[in-house]
């Protein structure tokens, strides 16, 4: 696609991914919120055969040149796992995305999209919902709000300009994504503190950590308890058992026991809380680079991580509880319990609980409950084909 001296076209070969992974780094020059993701991971991401994301989706990536300058980028893909899902819960028959959207300008992002597009009804694809970078589980949503502080670790930033270039092509806004964040160097309120007592003498609560020599069965209990617990959410995907390999050994490193609580009632599992420190403080130094001094400044600082910021990227409870004033009290014991641990071991002082669905009332209440406020926006948007 051509667009006078605008040539967009798809990415073919070790040249061409490499300058659609190096493009932000020329988007985002003058930005310092931006965090410069590791290249190594971005690869990873991308290529098929070491993304288990791709034994159920298929992808096309393209770049936009002008005068042979690359001036953005865009992936069109669709997942099978989400096509099989019900429409009404926000995927479903037909549903494509677009993600991983750069531009220097209105004229390349509108060609981008455009091109996106195409390449989705050439597929069968009958409606878009993005910018979703690449599977829900990963960097869904475009940033509204929120872009005068960097992100946490797995979440994404894009520049302010986006959002009109994203509306200007005709999509609508279909679901939000709110995140929290709180100073957790102070006690919750009297109720809560009321609460998480009353549940610490409670014979039939135990709040535990994970056990990091059982990592693969941890790992299942917690897989168990995300399924269920977010399988009527909107959006949901299933998570594959590769999916899970994939990330439990991609976020080994910045697994602390002391951080990833599990919930069990009467000896049964049935709620998790996972906090990860926030790697970004550590990578933004390193622009990209592992090599040749980035990977042994990393492992030194996964030694001991001492941040500023702990994210929570993950929570749930088994949906038979989720009504019950029982859930928000093990929700509350396990955010009370980490907020400790990461006060005295890590040095944190300001905890993000992201993201939430602006539809979840049960999680808005109990982060507003805590003295959590909205600290950044993203929106998911939706277009028929």
């Amino acid at each position: 696609m051509a667009h006078d001296d605008l040539v967009i076209t798809p990415v073919s070969g070790k040249g061409d991914l490499k300058a659609f992974i190096d493009l932000p780094w020329s988007i985002y020059a003058k930005d310092p919120n931006w965090v410069p993701p590791l290249k190594a991971e971005m690869r990873e991401l991308l290529t098929p055969g070491k993304n288990p994301f791709f034994e159920h989706a298929r992808a096309q990536y393209f770049l936009a040149r002008r005068n042979g300058r690359v001036v953005g980028r865009i992936s069109a893909h669709y997942d099978e796992l989400a096509l099989a899902m019900p429409r009404e819960q926000g995927m479903g028959p037909g549903t494509g995305n677009f993600g991983l959207f750069e531009a220097e300008d209105e004229a390349v992002g509108a060609a981008l999209i455009a091109q996106a597009e195409q390449w989705l009804r050439e597929q069968g694809m009958t409606r878009v919902v993005g910018p979703i970078s690449l599977s829900i589980w990963e960097e869904p949503g475009l940033l509204i709000a929120g872009h005068d502080h960097p992100p946490t670790v797995m979440m994404g930033h894009d520049s302010p300009a986006y959002q009109a270039m994203v509306e200007g092509a005709g999509y609508q806004p279909v679901k939000t994504l709110n995140c929290f964040e709180l100073d957790i160097t102070q006690s919750f309120p009297p109720l809560i503190q009321r609460i998480v007592a009353s549940g610490h003498k409670n014979d039939r609560i135990r709040i535990r950590k994970v056990d990091k020599s059982k990592f693969d069965a941890e790992a299942a209990i917690i897989l168990n308890i995300l399924n269920d617990a977010w399988g009527r959410n909107w959006g949901f995907v299933p998570i594959t058992d590769s999916e899970i390999a994939h990330t439990g050994k991609k976020l080994k490193p910045i697994v602390f026991e002391d951080l990833i609580m599990i919930a069990e009632v009467d000896g049964e599992p049935v709620a998790f809380m996972m906090t990860l420190p926030d790697l970004n403080e550590a990578i933004k130094p390193l622009n990209g680079a592992l090599f040749p001094f980035g990977w042994a400044k990393l492992l030194w600082w996964l030694r001991k991580p001492r941040v500023r910021t702990m994210r929570v990227p993950l929570m749930g409870v088994l949906q038979r509880l989720q009504a019950s004033r029982l859930a928000s009290q093990l929700a509350f014991m396990m955010i009370e319990t980490i907020r400790l641990e990461a006060l005295a071991h890590y040095g944190a002082t300001r905890g993000e609980i992201s993201w939430v669905l602006d539809d979840n009332q049960g999680m808005n209440a109990i982060a507003e409950a805590i003295g959590s406020k909205i600290n950044k926006v993203y929106q998911l948007y939706e277009k028929p084909l």
